[in-house]
């Protein structure tokens, strides 16, 4: 018996497709429609949490950038489209943002001075796939979030151990500081940030 072989999508058919008000979340990866797992609540918890502080930094030092609460991340060129769990824009830049205005969807660089995932079982995504995609959008500050030390040991240590990767565009490239404990998270984007991995991993255990 011969298997069909499973119809991939483009990005502007993804987007058709995404069903308004829907329980499940959705992804596309590489022209593969990803059904996201529902998230625990330390994950929501912890995305909550760094929503709170960061939009409470734009606030006080009235900063042009707002955190969405549903805009895709499309790679140029790319089948793909993500949900980022914090994502912070850059107001000024959005002009520049054809699908913008009518679609919520975003796509330079220039327009992302930071992108957020925290990490669930499928870790792999937030380590190699959107790694590798953030990077070569140039968005300049990537973190992945790992309060459960779910990640591979080459990434989070062994034994494993809950960490937060910071990654920071130089000359086309992420260069990785890792946190953990009690260190002073190191930001680019929000330079006052005064943060540490237990202060945010903790918001999921409160």
């Amino acid at each position: 018996m011969t298997q069909a072989i499973p119809k991939l999508v483009t990005f502007e058919e993804f987007v058709d497709w995404l069903p308004e008000n829907s329980a499940v979340r959705y992804e596309l990866h590489n022209g593969d429609i990803v059904e996201m797992a529902q998230p625990v609540g330390e994950h929501e918890e912890v995305k909550g949490f760094l929503t709170i502080k960061l939009s409470a930094l734009i606030d006080r030092l009235s900063l042009s950038y707002v955190i969405p609460n549903q805009a895709i991340v499309r790679p140029p060129e790319k089948d793909s489209g993500y949900f980022p769990d914090v994502l912070v824009l850059n107001r000024a830049n959005l002009a520049n943002e054809k699908l913008w205005k009518k679609q919520s969807i975003v796509s330079l660089g220039a327009s992302i001075p930071l992108a957020i995932e925290v990490v669930s079982t499928n870790w792999r995504d937030d380590y190699y796939l959107k790694y590798a995609d953030y990077e070569e959008m140039g968005i300049s500050e990537y973190w992945i979030v790992d309060y459960a030390g779910l990640g591979g040991r080459n990434f989070i240590g062994n034994p494993k151990q809950p960490t937060i990767s910071v990654c920071n565009l130089v000359d086309g490239e992420y260069q990785i500081s890792k946190f953990r404990d009690s260190d002073r998270i190191i930001s680019q984007t929000f330079s006052e940030l005064n943060l540490t991995p237990n202060q945010i991993f903790q918001a999921g255990v409160m």
